[in-house]
């Protein structure tokens, strides 16, 4: 069904103080760090992010500097870092590979504890295994106002889409994930990705994650930035609209 850009927007943005918290993150108490990823941070240039251990090693000294819990950040965001992966390049000579990211990222430990913001049923899950791909992913879907709406839980670790089933119940603060090890999260750095998709467009388990610079207008319109349900971006060190 198609919905109106403002209609969820508007919903999610009335909706934004009762959901809850995605990670267990207290801003009285804890710090994020907001991690730029695109190619004016020159701190990328020197590390091979093809080699895994070395990206995953530069997450943690940098949060470890900066006494950040999670570092956070990427909506909207022209990433060069995608090149590691032949998932985001482009598949044929003179095409374009994709680049530009449609979800937050929460960088942070292996393990660390995914909950649902608010109720719904699980509308499908897969495990992308392939390099630079989601790994586990749990999709979820969402009614606010008769307004339906989906969010996506990327790089979570296979014990979690093992324990659930498809049209499964999950209410408000479940836990449904934890941050997944390389080797079940598409060989990326522990971390979230977090999505909030209009249009599932008869995606089952997957649904693009990072689009065409061309393309851009269409997949932001279908996925609003998922800040309106986590209500951190506020607090990155180093953010600003």
């Amino acid at each position: 069904m198609f919905i109106p850009e403002n209609v969820l927007y508007e919903r999610l943005k009335a909706h934004s103080p009762t959901f809850h918290k995605v990670v267990d993150f207290n801003p009285a108490k804890e710090k994020l760090f907001h991690f730029d990823l695109t190619n004016a941070n020159e701190e990328l240039l020197r590390i091979d992010l093809a080699d895994t251990k070395k990206f995953s090693s530069y997450i943690h000294e940098k949060l470890k500097k900066e006494k950040a819990k999670f570092g956070i950040g990427g909506y909207n965001e022209l990433r060069g870092l995608y090149e590691r992966s032949e998932v985001f390049n482009a598949l044929s000579a003179g095409d374009e590979p994709r680049r530009l990211h449609l979800g937050i990222d929460i960088w942070g430990k292996e393990g660390t504890k995914v909950y649902a913001p608010l109720g719904g049923m699980v509308h499908s899950y897969a495990f992308n295994n392939t390099f630079g791909d989601y790994g586990a992913t749990l999709i979820l879907l969402h009614q606010l106002d008769t307004v339906t709406f989906y969010t996506l839980y990327g790089h979570l670790s296979l014990d979690d889409i093992a324990k659930v089933t498809e049209y499964q119940y999950v209410i408000r603060g479940q836990g449904i994930g934890h941050f997944g090890k390389p080797e079940e999260n598409g060989n990326w750095p522990p971390h979230l990705h977090f999505q909030i998709i209009k249009d599932m467009e008869e995606y089952e388990g997957d649904y693009p994650g990072v689009c065409k610079l061309s393309e851009k207008e269409k997949y932001l319109a279908n996925c609003p930035d998922p800040d309106l349900i986590l209500n951190m971006m506020q607090y990155a060190k180093g953010y600003s609209l």
